[in-house]
């Protein structure tokens, strides 16, 4: 009788410790699920969550950063493009964004049928130009760059010359039908404006005042590896050509003391982003630092290359004026303390 009390003892002793135990992992499991869904709400990047978005532009004005991207709209089983509007967000934190209506889809230029691709917008003189990449109707050939005006960065747009500014029949490099996308114009110290843009080749252009007129004969520069996404910023004496390299595609860039060049190559800035074999960006300056956004393929459910997220993390340089090379973060940018 006394082991069997013993031994009855013994049982409740371990039952108690083994529910003890148990209450502790449950504890520690719900501890742990309630800090992982901490530490995934401080995660900024993507910047959108709702939408597919891509190919972004960053545009700063008046104390705000604008970010004019397009829109992945492929059903989740199906891997194409399938983009039939632009989309526009805004911040004066690059933390909090908000969502303004549809500005814009190629259906609003009359020569247009489809295929909002990469697009940047630029200011001069007061007005806002939105030069987009499109496919152009049947009486062209081929993707082409339009042109779009506004008194604002928000809008409304309307074409503003009623045809494209560039179509595939005027330049002859290569012989696909997409080698006229990913416009971005860079407006000079002295107000002259240049677009760039390319696919396969990187060609460039002055354009007149008007920004919706070619001022000279269209150009090349010979980049290595150049596959698309060509984009323009300065910082100081040093002209920066930034430009998706090889496929999938990485970021590289070269350097200039003139917007014309000659241009020197510098290497990789960015790596292959995650699940997307596309690699666009938009370099910026907000409030004294120095901004990288991009797209990658990063929303869980079915983030893809047809199905992107626009990011942003930090850009910094070292002191010859390089640039370091891009650490691409699910944190994002966090709110200032």
């Amino acid at each position: 009788m006394k082991g069997y009390f013993y031994s009855l003892c013994a049982a409740a002793a371990l039952f108690t410790s083994c529910k003890t135990t148990a209450q502790t992992e449950e504890v520690s499991v719900e501890r742990g699920q309630a800090l992982f869904e901490e530490l995934e709400a401080s995660y900024n990047n993507p910047i959108i969550k709702d939408k597919y978005t891509a190919d972004p532009a960053a545009l700063v004005h008046d104390g705000r950063v604008y970010i004019y991207a397009g829109h992945d709209q492929a059903p989740d089983d199906q891997e194409r493009y399938i983009m039939n509007e632009w989309l526009l967000f805004s911040s004066d934190d690059m933390v909090n964004w908000k969502e303004h209506p549809v500005p814009l889809k190629p259906t609003d230029f009359d020569w247009a049928i489809h295929s909002a691709w990469a697009a940047e917008v630029v200011e001069k003189d007061g007005k806002f130009y939105w030069f987009v990449t499109v496919q152009h109707n049947e009486s062209k050939h081929g993707k082409a760059i339009g042109v779009a005006v506004a008194d604002s960065p928000e809008g409304p747009w309307k074409d503003a010359i009623g045809k494209a500014l560039i179509t595939n029949d005027m330049t002859t490099q290569t012989k696909i039908s997409w080698d006229d996308i990913d416009p971005t114009v860079f407006i000079d110290d002295d107000g002259t404006p240049y677009l760039y843009w390319g696919n396969q080749v990187c060609k460039y252009v002055k354009l007149k005042d008007n920004m919706i007129e070619m001022d000279g004969p269209i150009q090349t520069v010979d980049l290595p590896k150049f596959t698309e996404a060509p984009y323009i910023h300065k910082r100081g004496d040093w002209y920066y050509l930034s430009y998706a390299y090889d496929f999938p595609e990485k970021t590289a860039y070269a350097m200039s003391k003139s917007i014309t060049g000659p241009w020197e190559y510098k290497g990789i800035l960015n790596e292959v982003a995650g699940n997307s074999n596309t690699n666009h960006q938009s370099i910026i300056e907000f409030k004294d630092k120095w901004y990288f956004v991009y797209h990658n393929g990063s929303i869980p459910t079915h983030g893809s290359s047809f199905h992107r997220s626009v990011c942003v993390d930090r850009l910094y340089y070292n002191e010859d004026g390089t640039i370091k090379r891009i650490v691409m973060t699910s944190e994002g940018i966090q709110p200032e303390n």
